[in-house]
């Protein structure tokens, strides 16, 4: 896939762009918090022929020229529609990890008519209780111990299972996660987790057609008003159940 730095309303953002048979339609693929466009590797390694965008989102991977300091979801919705304009991509089947799905959720019901379907992965679409904000707090003056911050942050990510039985999972994390300075990573629980406001009205409002998929051990729970798929494992189900998103895809029309 080629790389390509695209200037964008946050910043520069990587991108990596793959063109095939012109008359197939892209697929966008965009990742949820810690990790980058790796993520996805093993997916788009199925998809020999299809042409495909991924790329890094803000201060993630090799999306380290941010300019906003204090950028939101929403900002995160403009920035994809500005890189589809940048690649002159008019349409998109999109499928996004968490963080991506809220994303293509909020970028889907600004601009319904640039996307055919969504694949909407362990999506965490309610808003933060004052409880899990003050542990998110709590758990951010650990950010020194950062080893021990990553490990239990795969605890909580990975299902037990899956992460007993492969154990190299937790170096999937690590890796991408340890790109992120301690203040990165703060500002991006703040915007992704803590600040989110309720997206429930954009689900049941939405004008795409979307399937959504789910950990049985995610702590996220079952969208409204959307097909949804439970899966094995816990919150990031592309390396835990990548067969399963492959058929997610496979069923929004590849």
């Amino acid at each position: 896939m080629e790389k390509k730095m695209i200037d964008t309303r946050i910043g520069r953002i990587a991108v990596y762009h793959r063109q095939a048979d012109a008359a197939l339609m892209p697929v966008v693929f965009l990742h949820g918090v810690y990790f980058d466009h790796h993520l996805w590797d093993g997916i788009i390694d199925a998809m020999e022929d299809r042409p495909l965008v991924a790329l890094d989102m803000p201060w993630h991977g090799a999306s380290r020229e941010i300019a906003k300091e204090n950028w939101t979801l929403s900002d995160c919705a403009d920035m994809l529609l500005e890189i589809l304009d940048s690649l002159q991509i008019s349409r998109v089947m999109a499928v996004g990890h968490s963080w991506g799905s809220m994303t293509l959720l909020r970028a889907a019901s600004k601009q319904p008519e640039r996307f055919a379907s969504l694949g909407l992965c362990n999506m965490p679409f309610l808003a933060a209780t004052k409880k899990q904000k003050a542990t998110f707090v709590l758990q951010h003056t650990m950010l020194v111990f950062r080893d021990f911050y990553t490990r239990q942050a795969g605890k909580a990510l990975f299902g037990k299972t899956t992460l007993k039985e492969n154990p190299w999972l937790m170096e999937e994390l690590r890796r991408p996660m340890n790109l992120l300075t301690n203040r990165q990573l703060r500002q991006t629980d703040r915007a992704v987790i803590m600040r989110a406001a309720d997206a429930t009205d954009l689900i049941k409002n939405l004008k795409v057609r979307a399937i959504a998929l789910k950990g049985a051990e995610d702590y996220v729970p079952v969208p409204p008003a959307i097909e949804t798929m439970v899966v094995q494992g816990g919150h990031i189900s592309p390396l835990e159940a990548p067969g399963a998103v492959l058929n997610l895809i496979c069923k929004l029309g590849l």
